[in-house]
Protein backbone atom coordinates (compact mmCIF):
# COMPACT_ATOMS: atom_id res chain seq x y z
CA UNK A 1 0.00 0.00 0.00
CA UNK A 2 1.85 3.25 -1.14
CA UNK A 3 0.03 5.53 1.44
CA UNK A 4 2.54 7.42 3.81
CA UNK A 5 0.67 8.82 6.93
CA UNK A 6 2.35 12.16 6.60
CA UNK A 7 0.79 15.16 6.05
CA UNK A 8 0.29 15.30 2.30
CA UNK A 9 -3.11 14.25 0.31
CA UNK A 10 -1.98 10.55 -1.04
CA UNK A 11 -3.73 12.09 -4.87
CA UNK A 12 -1.22 14.75 -4.44
CA UNK A 13 2.00 15.29 -7.01
CA UNK A 14 4.40 16.01 -3.48
CA UNK A 15 3.19 12.51 -2.90
CA UNK A 16 3.24 10.68 -5.72
CA UNK A 17 7.20 12.44 -6.23
CA UNK A 18 8.05 10.88 -2.37
CA UNK A 19 6.73 7.71 -2.92
CA UNK A 20 8.37 6.81 -5.91
CA UNK A 21 11.52 8.53 -4.94
CA UNK A 22 11.44 5.83 -1.82
CA UNK A 23 10.87 2.62 -4.89
CA UNK A 24 14.17 3.84 -6.27
CA UNK A 25 16.40 5.07 -3.81
CA UNK A 26 15.47 1.82 -2.12
CA UNK A 27 16.67 -0.25 -5.45
CA UNK A 28 19.17 1.94 -6.59
CA UNK A 29 20.57 3.89 -3.97
CA UNK A 30 20.43 7.50 -3.55
CA UNK A 31 23.36 8.47 -5.60
CA UNK A 32 22.62 6.70 -9.14
CA UNK A 33 18.76 8.28 -9.48
CA UNK A 34 18.08 11.05 -11.21
CA UNK A 35 15.89 14.00 -10.69
CA UNK A 36 14.60 12.72 -14.50
CA UNK A 37 14.17 9.28 -13.67
CA UNK A 38 11.92 10.16 -11.00
CA UNK A 39 9.93 12.96 -12.73
CA UNK A 40 9.53 10.20 -15.42
CA UNK A 41 8.13 7.51 -13.37
CA UNK A 42 5.66 9.93 -11.90
CA UNK A 43 4.62 11.50 -15.30
CA UNK A 44 5.30 14.97 -14.55
CA UNK A 45 8.17 17.81 -16.06
CA UNK A 46 10.67 18.08 -13.91
CA UNK A 47 9.85 21.78 -13.38
CA UNK A 48 6.77 20.64 -11.67
CA UNK A 49 9.45 18.55 -8.93
CA UNK A 50 11.05 21.80 -8.02
CA UNK A 51 7.37 22.99 -7.30
CA UNK A 52 7.32 20.64 -4.60
CA UNK A 53 11.03 20.07 -3.73
CA UNK A 54 13.97 22.20 -3.63
CA UNK A 55 16.49 19.62 -4.82
CA UNK A 56 16.67 15.83 -4.78
CA UNK A 57 18.33 16.13 -1.58
CA UNK A 58 15.53 18.00 0.15
CA UNK A 59 13.26 14.63 -1.02
CA UNK A 60 16.10 12.30 0.63
CA UNK A 61 15.95 14.58 3.47
CA UNK A 62 11.80 13.71 3.73
CA UNK A 63 12.09 10.56 3.02
CA UNK A 64 14.59 10.42 6.42
CA UNK A 65 12.31 12.25 8.89
CA UNK A 66 8.84 10.60 7.64
CA UNK A 67 11.02 7.10 8.44
CA UNK A 68 12.03 8.70 11.95
CA UNK A 69 8.57 9.54 12.66
CA UNK A 70 6.98 6.18 11.77
CA UNK A 71 9.89 4.18 13.36
CA UNK A 72 9.72 6.76 16.84
CA UNK A 73 5.91 5.01 16.78
CA UNK A 74 7.18 1.32 16.80
CA UNK A 75 8.42 1.22 20.46
CA UNK A 76 5.68 2.34 23.40
CA UNK A 77 5.75 5.74 25.46
CA UNK A 78 8.32 4.89 28.13
CA UNK A 79 5.88 6.79 30.58
CA UNK A 80 3.25 3.38 29.87
CA UNK A 81 5.73 1.12 30.77
CA UNK A 82 4.80 1.13 34.47
CA UNK A 83 1.45 0.02 33.26
CA UNK A 84 2.76 -2.69 30.58
CA UNK A 85 4.82 -4.07 32.87
CA UNK A 86 2.08 -4.88 35.35
CA UNK A 87 -0.39 -6.61 32.82
CA UNK A 88 2.36 -8.09 30.54
CA UNK A 89 4.78 -11.10 31.39
CA UNK A 90 8.59 -10.52 30.21
CA UNK A 91 8.08 -13.14 27.53
CA UNK A 92 5.22 -11.55 26.84
CA UNK A 93 7.02 -7.72 26.26
CA UNK A 94 9.81 -9.16 24.49
CA UNK A 95 7.70 -11.48 21.92
CA UNK A 96 5.62 -8.52 21.57
CA UNK A 97 8.94 -6.55 20.20
CA UNK A 98 9.81 -9.09 18.11
CA UNK A 99 6.20 -8.83 16.69
CA UNK A 100 5.75 -4.87 16.07
CA UNK A 101 8.88 -5.33 13.99
CA UNK A 102 7.81 -7.42 11.97
CA UNK A 103 4.82 -6.09 11.32
CA UNK A 104 6.31 -2.23 10.94
CA UNK A 105 8.87 -3.35 7.91
CA UNK A 106 6.19 -5.44 6.42
CA UNK A 107 4.65 -2.34 5.46
CA UNK A 108 5.67 -1.80 1.93
CA UNK A 109 7.00 1.48 1.90
CA UNK A 110 8.53 1.74 5.68
CA UNK A 111 10.43 -1.73 4.61
CA UNK A 112 11.54 0.48 1.34
CA UNK A 113 13.07 3.19 4.07
CA UNK A 114 14.69 0.89 6.15
CA UNK A 115 16.56 -0.28 2.77
CA UNK A 116 17.27 3.40 1.95
CA UNK A 117 18.90 4.35 5.99
CA UNK A 118 21.06 1.36 5.72
CA UNK A 119 22.29 1.99 2.22
CA UNK A 120 22.96 5.42 2.99
CA UNK A 121 24.09 5.20 6.23
CA UNK A 122 27.85 5.08 4.92
CA UNK A 123 27.71 7.79 2.46
CA UNK A 124 25.14 10.39 4.58
CA UNK A 125 26.45 11.54 8.05
CA UNK A 126 22.13 12.02 9.09
CA UNK A 127 21.42 8.17 8.02
CA UNK A 128 24.00 7.38 10.57
CA UNK A 129 22.97 9.60 13.01
CA UNK A 130 19.45 7.74 12.46
CA UNK A 131 20.90 4.58 12.67
CA UNK A 132 23.16 5.07 15.84
CA UNK A 133 21.05 7.65 18.10
CA UNK A 134 17.40 6.10 16.93
CA UNK A 135 17.35 2.63 15.85
CA UNK A 136 20.13 1.61 18.09
CA UNK A 137 20.28 4.21 20.70
CA UNK A 138 16.57 4.53 21.42
CA UNK A 139 15.94 0.99 21.88
CA UNK A 140 18.67 0.00 24.37
CA UNK A 141 16.96 2.95 26.35
CA UNK A 142 13.77 1.40 26.07
CA UNK A 143 15.14 -1.79 26.72
CA UNK A 144 17.09 -0.29 29.60
CA UNK A 145 13.55 1.70 31.62
CA UNK A 146 11.68 -1.73 30.41
CA UNK A 147 13.90 -3.97 32.15
CA UNK A 148 13.96 -1.96 35.28
CA UNK A 149 10.42 -1.67 35.28
CA UNK A 150 10.35 -5.14 35.61
CA UNK A 151 13.14 -5.56 38.33
CA UNK A 152 10.79 -2.83 39.98
CA UNK A 153 7.86 -5.08 39.79
CA UNK A 154 10.27 -8.18 41.58
CA UNK A 155 9.06 -10.46 37.87
CA UNK A 156 12.87 -10.46 36.94
CA UNK A 157 15.82 -10.59 39.35
CA UNK A 158 18.08 -7.52 40.11
CA UNK A 159 20.91 -6.91 37.12
CA UNK A 160 22.41 -4.07 35.02
CA UNK A 161 19.86 -3.30 33.14
CA UNK A 162 21.61 -1.64 30.42
CA UNK A 163 23.87 -4.44 29.85
CA UNK A 164 20.82 -6.04 30.21
CA UNK A 165 19.36 -4.52 27.39
CA UNK A 166 22.33 -4.55 24.73
CA UNK A 167 22.99 -8.28 25.55
CA UNK A 168 19.39 -9.19 24.44
CA UNK A 169 18.65 -6.69 21.30
CA UNK A 170 22.09 -6.60 19.52
CA UNK A 171 21.72 -10.07 18.87
CA UNK A 172 17.90 -8.82 17.63
CA UNK A 173 19.41 -6.18 15.15
CA UNK A 174 21.00 -8.81 13.13
CA UNK A 175 18.65 -11.19 12.95
CA UNK A 176 16.44 -8.55 12.24
CA UNK A 177 18.56 -7.51 9.14
CA UNK A 178 18.83 -11.05 7.68
CA UNK A 179 14.78 -10.76 7.98
CA UNK A 180 15.37 -7.50 5.81
CA UNK A 181 17.72 -9.56 3.64
CA UNK A 182 15.20 -12.55 2.78
CA UNK A 183 12.24 -10.41 2.03
CA UNK A 184 14.48 -8.22 -0.64
CA UNK A 185 15.35 -11.79 -2.25
CA UNK A 186 11.52 -12.96 -2.13
CA UNK A 187 12.95 -15.68 0.41
CA UNK A 188 11.54 -17.52 2.96
CA UNK A 189 11.58 -15.80 6.25
CA UNK A 190 10.12 -18.81 8.61
CA UNK A 191 13.47 -20.21 9.89
CA UNK A 192 14.67 -16.67 11.24
CA UNK A 193 11.59 -15.91 12.77
CA UNK A 194 11.86 -19.14 14.76
CA UNK A 195 15.59 -17.69 15.95
CA UNK A 196 13.89 -14.68 16.81
CA UNK A 197 11.77 -16.65 18.93
CA UNK A 198 14.15 -18.67 20.37
CA UNK A 199 16.47 -16.22 21.29
CA UNK A 200 13.68 -14.50 23.13
CA UNK A 201 13.14 -17.93 25.31
CA UNK A 202 16.73 -18.68 25.53
CA UNK A 203 17.10 -14.99 27.54
CA UNK A 204 14.26 -15.48 29.34
CA UNK A 205 16.43 -18.40 31.68
CA UNK A 206 18.85 -15.08 32.65
CA UNK A 207 15.81 -13.08 33.45
CA UNK A 208 14.47 -15.06 35.87
CA UNK A 209 13.94 -13.76 39.73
Amino acid sequence: MNHLIVDLDPSSTKHKILVTSIELFSRKGYSAVSVREITKAVGVKESSLYNHFKSKEDILQMIYDVFQTQHSKALPDVSLLPMIVKKQSVEQFLKAGVQNFKDSVQVDLHEKMWRIVSIEQFRDQRARDIVVNQIYGKTIEFLEAAFKAFMAENKIKEQDAHQLAIEYQYPVFTMMMEFMLLRYDNKDTAEVEQKMLRHVAFFLHYLEC
